[in-house]
């Protein structure tokens, strides 16, 4: 969900409730730890031997929870806090003010009328208790809740002291072997159902088994061994007494916890409807995209928001504490939510609980591999690659008219790691040309590329410093030159976090147009965008791609938002659908790279009642290309298509 979309404000009653977890008796004094740059290992490893927790245990906890990042103090999407993301939502409640309004339709189709829901406001819900282990954390240390929040150390002991709380309840001894702890790490997550909880343990036992290494948000070098051999004793997750989660309703893969929360399909108002259409994919038309977005909310109230018939719909969504997945809509279904209907068509929809303006309102290790493993499912089930071109943010669906480009969406924003999240889906980016190559695919550094953003909360004023996936372009080979500027958004260009104008993103590929020093030109709607690429640091790989060009005699070629049929194709029953250009060309002389080859079609569903749907399909082929920082198409009639040739 975007950055702009007109979610309600959840109201969030902070009522009090019993602890669930016992106390653990006489909690040993927090140490002061050292300043040294191993500071976080020596905290891992004095909190490990305080409360008797395997150090390789809390490590993974810990890495599934914020790879070891402290994020400042700044909360997550869900009031959690520091290495072990211990939830504080009483505390962090007044910093989640990130709802903001947007002028997109997200049905994104001319032949209905556009639907801009009034949402009310959501049923009121008391915190449940995975969103207030902080305060459990204080209670069982000693330790004050601010210093829980803001010292590393003092966090690391608490998420320590909630394991061992964990496992003294399930009547588990406090074992030095990490396989007699799979039950306390289930109880960790929060989750109330015993699928989650298992899928969360699971995620913890893969990363003990892996092994990680990295360098921390704060400069800190954390290291956790690999135990290839570990298999944990599941028995004790059996006797916790959660509840088992129904699952035959819902198209997730095994490996991931899933529940049904359906989106409803109903008739209200003047012969109008809500909130997805119905369908017949993929016998009657393919899913060829994943468009990923973030919700701008947290879950209870997006709990709410997809129930409303008089809202969107979208298809699945993904809980940052623990990596539950709820469907909505049927994926053979069409939801309404990338505000352009050509994609909506053909593509499944996939919410992230988080806030694209708000760098530290991080999104979770557990959630990113919920998504992964979901999309990877998806990509078996209905084949399509997993790469750029079909695994889309919100902020790479393009306008489906000129009217519409400025309203577009910009979610899930710079700061989603592209880099890590295609790790994770087993296609990681790296060069696949010599250097030199004429087309290069972007790849920044995702912890030490930290450009300047504005507008996080107050407009203009910088955002907080934090990695990004994206890349800024100049109209010259220095970073004193103006921001290429996009005509479509009719605005100058700014560094402002929702201004798209002259970004590109980690995992998109363009034909490279010059370069000078240690500077590369690429091709980015219609003109010669320029970035810092030295070999030092790159921000691109050298790679191999197709790519389109004018075909010969044209002086320009027309860009579209959408790829539907020529007039011909439509039957007398359904109204034919304007091929609009966008305010783009392609010059002769220019390259953009190109994905697949498809040909024109057009969903027409604009009633209740299904009797009347069809999907058109044209003679007219298209090709997907890379054209600014959204996805755009080109008739294929009007273009040559080469290789990675240089122009």
């Amino acid at each position: 969900m975007p950055g702009r979309r007109p979610l309600r404000r959840t109201a969030v009653p902070l009522a009090s409730a019993a602890l669930l977890l016992p106390l653990l008796g006489m909690a040993p004094a927090h140490r002061v730890t050292d300043p040294s740059p191993d500071r976080l290992q020596h905290a891992f490893a004095t909190a490990a031997a305080d409360y008797h927790v395997p150090q390789s245990v809390l490590l993974a906890v810990s890495y599934l929870q914020s790879r070891w990042d402290g994020h400042g103090g700044a909360p997550s999407v869900t009031g959690g806090y520091g290495p072990m993301h211990l939830t504080d939502a009483r505390a962090a409640i007044a910093a989640s003010e990130h709802f903001a309004g947007a002028t997109e339709d997200p049905r994104g189709d001319a032949a209905r009328t556009a639907l801009f829901p009034a949402a009310g406001k959501p049923a009121a819900s008391a915190l449940p208790a995975r969103l207030r282990t902080l305060p459990k954390a204080a209670e069982l240390t000693g330790i004050p809740a601010g210093e829980l929040r803001a010292d590393a150390a003092a966090n690391v002991a608490g998420g320590a002291a909630l394991l061992a709380a964990a496992q003294k309840e399930l009547g588990e001894p406090p074992s030095a072997d990490p396989a007699d702890w799979y039950g306390a790490v289930a109880r960790f997550s929060g989750a109330d159902d015993q699928a989650t909880a298992a899928a969360y343990a699971d995620d913890v036992y893969d990363v003990l088994r892996t092994g990680e290494e990295r360098t921390t948000d704060d400069g800190q070098r954390v290291v956790l061994a690999a135990q290839p051999r570990l298999a944990p004793d599941t028995a004790p997750l059996r006797r916790a007494g959660l509840r088992t989660l129904p699952t035959d309703d819902t198209e997730c893969p095994r490996s991931v916890s899933c529940e049904s929360v359906p989106a409803p399909y109903a008739e209200f108002g003047d012969n109008d409807y809500g909130n997805h259409d119905l369908g017949d994919r993929p016998a009657s038309q393919s899913i060829k995209y994943i468009v990923i977005h973030d919700t701008e909310g947290a879950w209870d109230g997006v709990m709410n928001l997809i129930q409303d018939p008089t809202y969107v719909s979208w298809n699945y969504t993904i809980r940052s504490t623990d990596g539950l997945i709820a469907q909505h809509v049927k994926a053979k279904d069409v939801a309404w939510h990338a505000g352009n209907w050509y994609v909506n068509a053909k593509s499944i929809g996939i919410e992230h609980e988080g806030f694209l303006a708000s760098p530290d309102a991080w999104y979770t290790e557990a959630m990113y591999r919920a998504s992964a493993r979901l999309v990877r499912y998806l990509s078996r089930t209905y084949d399509f690659p997993l790469d750029r071109q079909h695994i889309l943010g919100h902020d790479n669906v393009p306008g489906p008219t000129a009217s519409t480009v400025p309203g577009m969406h910009t979610d899930p924003g710079p700061y989603w790691d592209w880099r890590h999240y295609f790790q994770l889906l087993g296609h990681p980016f790296r060069p696949t040309a010599r250097r030199h190559s004429p087309v290069v695919t972007i790849l920044p550094d995702y912890d030490s590329n930290r450009p300047t953003y504005t507008g996080c909360t107050t407009k203009g004023e910088p955002c907080t410093a934090h990695g990004s996936s994206e890349v800024r372009l100049y109209t010259d080979h220095d970073t004193t030159a103006p921001l290429v500027r996009d005509i479509g958004l009719r605005t100058d260009p700014t560094n402002g976090v929702n201004d798209l104008s002259s970004r590109v993103s980690t995992g998109q590929q363009y034909a490279v147009a010059d370069r000078w020093g240690d500077w590369t030109a690429i091709w980015y709607l219609g003109q010669k965008a320029w970035f810092r690429n030295p070999r030092e640091e790159p921000a691109a790989v050298p790679a191999r791609g197709l790519v389109v060009t004018p075909r010969e005699g044209l002086t320009s070629v027309p860009v579209s938002g959408r790829a539907y049929p020529e007039k011909e194709a439509y039957p007398a029953d359904v109204p034919a659908q304007s091929v609009v250009p966008l305010p783009y060309t392609i010059p002769a002389g220019q390259a953009y790279v190109a994905g697949d080859e498809v040909p024109g079609e057009y969903y027409y569903a604009v009633t209740f009642t299904t009797g009347s749907h069809r999907v058109v399909v044209g003679e007219d082929l298209y090709y997907e290309i890379q054209y600014g920082h959204r996805v755009a198409f080109v008739r294929a009639a009007d273009v040559t298509l080469g290789g990675s040739v240089r122009h």
